[in-house]
């Protein structure tokens, strides 16, 4: 058993407020703080001398000025989310190194004016992107600060919430159940302290930690006085002097490498593939063009400058920008609606989401249990019961649940009668056991053990019940009444833990080996109704495609009774027991064919979760406790609420302000109408860029002239591009919302090619209309053909971003004006006085008339194209999972 108290502590008088004389002697400013090499190697007093602090904790002076010296405690500098680093960010883009080394080129050459011009135009691309990013980076750092990790530590004396960033060497930090560890450190006072240290050491189980020193030489995981960031509390309680905070821990050391363990999102790896798309097609063009200008012995400069020009209009180099802007917007209406987004990528999956893996309490029911009954072995009220009940619950130190919660406040015995026991030890609730035991001294009589827990768990460690003739031995008659009872309570909705007594000689301390031949005392009734409104919205989330799994500790007949009271399947039930006995293929292949999935040990969880994902579902698990972390990092989408544990909370990817499934379900929306608007970007440039820039490489064989210079493809990208800034705050259709959603860059590709092909069909039609009707000059055929492209990048916006006709789904007002606008741009520019820097020369009313002509048919001939492509893709059961991908 732990240590209560440091060894050779000096243990401080207390006043009658309960803090210590020191607490209310500040400490003095630090002189010199030790390095953390081996601290735990130091006894605790030597310690916290060197640390120039005491049990009592800093003065919050002496902390401000320990925060200003060591900086936040954070692994790793937060720098990357600074203004000047976003900036210098948009100049890393290989497509903007080529295009300033291109400008080089041209100044190195004697084209000045065309040096002075892509590089006018790529710094105002950049500036455009930094201006999105950074507001979007700024909107996601401030709601991450709604969900920061609170620590409590003592400052001047008292107790305080603070964040964990702000801990510094010295602080005296108070532990419990669920908290995340937020620096390194050393016990000073610990009780039945387990610590989970698996991100550290790999090692699935807890370890105790106790008070005291290891050797200076011990790796981490024999440093059994020690304590550190990230690891996480599974049971006991514990004070711990911090030694190292931020860049100094064990954990920092090992940051990065956890960073790359997080896996990839299936939004990540389809921007990815897409990458790789665009990489492939502007790589065989920028080749194919550049050597057949070379061989139709034009200028190389002009030849270089155009093919890497076409390289760039064909990709999308805003998206980045766009993603970012259109995530934080997601994030902020996820936010008014209650769902906190800690990891943005997160908002494609929660949107992709086809399957939502719970647990019944607090979910699906009202989360405020009460206690119902305290019976004795034949049903029967009984004191006795409930007075054991109130010993173990509220004199029991370690993980608090709901259930103590409902017998410490049941109406009963008095607190004259409760304060006349006292407590001499317990033997902490594990999720093993699924028992919690306290021993408690009365009036000089022997020590009476109290077990409370799951009855068969209660059970398998009596040997005799006690009934209204006294002790007799736990017989085959016996433990079929107790079943039969409890199967009968179970079945009415009631959660029915197990009570049992054992004395004992009056002793110091006891460990779970005195959990043997007790006396089944009784039960214990619980009641948690199902939520109001619970099957409302379980109906929305069948209504989007998304099944609910309910995975729950409790037994079979309490959670079949619910998930028929809230409208769920409870045919095909999977026991902990039964899921214990199969293998990882057999159980892949039984989770599709079950309901609901109870009595499940935590460590299981994690198992349910893999083999639904292995099965092509994308998973969503809700948890709030301990032993859901594992699974919250398994699924696709950890959902936590803002009042579980810490361990669970920094484990998900979404924190809902409120445990009710409506409030994720707005989440799902706006998840769902993000990844649509993000999509919407790619649809539009792909579908018009490609057919251009197929169009200017194929021209550009067959005319005398280039079809357009390279500033004015830059140009023509430019403008283009504006408009989709307020694509992130686009309307999104109804039917766009209703399915989940996911990337296939087969259908991307196939997007792609057949909108670019009716693109270039309207291109050829604009060549010879300007040909072989208007007669144009290079300059004139240029000038026009600018104008005629940027026209049609414009309209297609209008027709891709919805699967109806384009005149019955309105777009935003902003980016309705933003596309009139840079269309009156496009049609002015050739008539404005710089015009000529550009190479554009006035166009007669004719050819402007004829383009507009040609614009107005693309327009209509790409509706009828969408029409078509989304029937034909809907006839193609293989491309169903695809056509819900694209969202316009």
């Amino acid at each position: 058993m732990a240590s209560r108290t440091v060894p050779g502590d000096n243990v401080q008088p207390t006043r009658q407020d309960g803090q210590t004389e020191s607490a209310v002697q500040p400490v003095p400013a630090s002189t010199g703080i030790p390095d953390k090499d081996a601290y735990w190697s130091i006894e605790a007093d030597d310690l916290l001398k060197r640390l120039d602090t005491s049990g009592s904790g800093l003065a919050a002076s002496e902390a401000a000025s320990r925060l200003a010296k060591f900086g936040r405690n954070t692994p790793g500098a937060r720098s990357g989310t600074s203004a000047l680093t976003i900036f210098v960010g948009q100049f890393r883009s290989p497509l903007v190194l080529i295009l300033i080394f291109a400008a080089g080129v041209s100044a190195f050459v004697g084209e000045g004016q065309e040096a002075a011009i892509i590089g006018a135009i790529v710094l105002a691309s950049c500036v455009l992107s930094f201006t999105q990013e950074y507001g979007a980076s700024r909107a996601t750092e401030a709601l991450k600060q709604r969900v920061s990790h609170k620590v409590i530590v003592l400052r001047d004396g008292v107790e305080c919430a603070i964040n964990a960033e702000d801990i510094v060497p010295g602080d005296v930090i108070r532990l419990s159940a669920g908290n995340l560890i937020p620096a390194d450190g050393v016990i000073l006072d610990a009780r039945d302290f387990n610590v989970s240290e698996a991100v550290l050491t790999g090692e699935t189980f807890p370890v105790v930690k106790t008070p005291g020193r290891s050797p200076p030489e011990a790796p981490v995981a024999h440093r059994s006085n020690a304590v550190f960031t990230g690891t996480s509390v599974r049971s006991g309680t514990a004070t711990v002097l911090a030694a190292a905070t931020g860049d100094r821990t064990e954990f920092a050391s090992i940051a990065a490498a956890l960073e790359r363990r997080i896996p990839e999102t299936g939004f990540a790896r389809g921007i990815r593939r897409f990458g790789y798309l665009m990489t492939e097609i502007m790589l065989v063009i920028v080749i194919i063009v550049f050597f057949a200008n070379l061989l139709l012995h034009r200028p190389l400069i002009e030849s270089l400058l155009f093919s890497l020009a076409l390289a760039v209009g064909l990709t999308p180099e805003l998206l980045p920008a766009i993603i970012s802007v259109t995530l934080a917007r997601g994030a902020r209406a996820m936010a008014a609606n209650g769902v906190i987004v800690r990891r943005l990528d997160a908002i494609e999956n929660l949107g992709s989401m086809d399957l939502l893996c719970t647990d019944k309490t607090g979910t699906l029911t009202e989360g405020v249990i009460h206690l119902d009954g305290w019976l004795d072995v034949d049903g029967n009220p009984s004191t006795d019961i409930l007075l054991w009940a109130r010993l173990n619950a509220t004199m029991q130190t370690g993980l608090k649940n709901p259930l103590d919660e409902a017998i410490a406040s049941a109406q009963g015995d008095d607190v004259a009668t409760l304060r006349s026991f006292t407590k001499v030890d317990e033997i902490p609730y594990d999720f093993i056991r699924k028992r919690l035991s306290v021993v408690v001294h009365h009036n000089g009589a022997e020590d009476l053990l109290i077990t409370k827990g799951a009855v068969q768990n209660v059970l398998e460690v009596c040997s005799f019940v006690r009934t209204a003739n006294g002790l007799e031995p736990l017989g085959d008659t016996h433990r079929a009444a107790i079943d039969e009872k409890f199967r009968r309570w179970s079945a009415d909705g009631y959660r029915v833990l197990g009570m049992a007594i054992r004395r004992f000689e009056s002793r110091g301390a006891f460990s779970r080996k005195d959990e043997t031949d007790l006396a089944f005392a009784g039960f214990l009734l619980f009641l948690d109704p199902p939520k109001q409104g619970i099957k409302e919205a379980l109906s929305a989330l069948a209504h989007r495609g998304i099944a609910v799994k309910v995975i729950s500790g409790d037994n079979r007949y309490v959670a079949a009774h619910l998930a028929t009271a809230v409208g769920l399947r409870a045919e095909r039930i999977m026991t902990g027991e039964d899921l214990s006995k199969l293998t990882k293929t057999a159980l892949f292949a039984a989770v599709q064919h079950t309901d609901l999935f109870v009595e499940i040990d935590p460590n299981q969880k994690e198992r349910i979760v893999e083999a639904y994902r292995s099965r092509g579902h994308v998973v969503g698990y809700m948890g709030d406790g301990i032993n859901d972390a594992p699974a919250l990092h398994e699924a696709d989408i950890g959902i936590s609420v803002d009042t579980a544990v810490d361990v669970a909370r920094e484990a998900a990817d979404i924190i809902l302000l409120r445990q009710d499934l409506g409030v994720l379900v707005r989440g799902v929306d706006d998840g769902r109408k993000t990844f649509a608007n993000t999509m919407k970007y790619i649809s539009i440039t792909t579908s018009a860029n490609f057919g251009n820039m197929i169009s200017m490489a194929a021209a550009s064989l067959f005319l005398p002239f280039l079809p357009l210079l390279a500033a004015q493809i830059l140009l023509n990208n430019f403008l283009s591009d504006i408009p989709s800034l307020a694509i992130a705050g686009d309307n999104v259709d109804p039917d766009q919302s209703r399915r989940p959603r996911r990337w296939d860059i087969g259908f991307v590709r196939r997007f792609m090619v057949g909108f670019g092909l009716v693109s270039s069909l309207f291109d050829f039609a604009t060549f010879a209309f300007l040909l072989f009707f208007a007669h144009a000059t290079a300059a004139a055929f240029q000038t026009a053909w600018f104008v005629e492209s940027l026209l049609t990048e414009l309209a297609i916006v209008l027709i891709v971003r919805t699967h109806k006709a384009f005149w019955t789904s309105r777009p935003s007002p902003l980016l309705a004006w933003l596309t009139l606008a840079v269309a009156g741009v496009a049609i002015v520019i050739p008539y404005v006085p710089f015009a000529a820097y550009f190479g554009f020369v006035p166009l007669p009313l004719p050819v402007l008339v004829g383009l507009v002509a040609i614009t107005a048919l693309y327009l209509l001939a790409s509706e009828a194209t969408k029409r078509w492509f989304f029937d034909h893709e809907k006839h193609h059961p293989h491309r169903m999972r695809s056509s819900r991908t694209v969202a316009g």
